[in-house]
């Protein structure tokens, strides 16, 4: 069998807090926050949800910190990560984060997620003209 690598991740979920946005020493971008995700199944009515950290470098970094924020929904592709450090008390510790590739707008502009189906033209099957005003984005 080939050696073969894979290390991908997708997540959809909403964000717990504000993105953290920081610049390395270098003036590197980095982006840290944590994505609250249900679980496919539900235990006596609840759905199970994981927290994950998620890191974003740079660009994405800046992308995430000026459009996202608490609450926000983001559907992000990235790669899974550990890091062993040692505590204060001299203990080995792991850490499990996602290292972001790539992140993508779920909610529809403005707070009030979906335009409802009135504010939307009849289905004529003709062209109507739409002022800028009008348009639900």
């Amino acid at each position: 069998m080939a050696n073969l690598h894979l290390n991908k991740v997708i997540l959809c979920g909403r964000l717990v807090a504000d993105p953290e946005m920081k610049m390395t020493p270098a003036g590197v971008p980095v982006c840290s926050f944590r994505l609250a995700v249900n679980r496919k199944y539900q235990k006596d009515g609840e759905w199970a949800t994981d927290f994950i950290s998620c890191t974003a470098w740079r660009q994405r970094a800046e992308f995430i910190s000026r459009y996202f924020y608490k609450g926000s929904s983001i559907c992000l592709e990235g790669s899974i990560q550990t890091n062993k450090y040692t505590d204060r008390d001299g203990k080995t510790r792991y850490a499990t984060e996602v290292v972001v590739d790539d992140a993508h707008f779920v909610d529809s502009k403005g707070e009030g997620g979906a335009v409802p189906a009135e504010d939307y033209p009849p289905a004529s099957g003709e062209f109507v003209h739409v002022d800028d005003e009008q348009l639900p984005f």
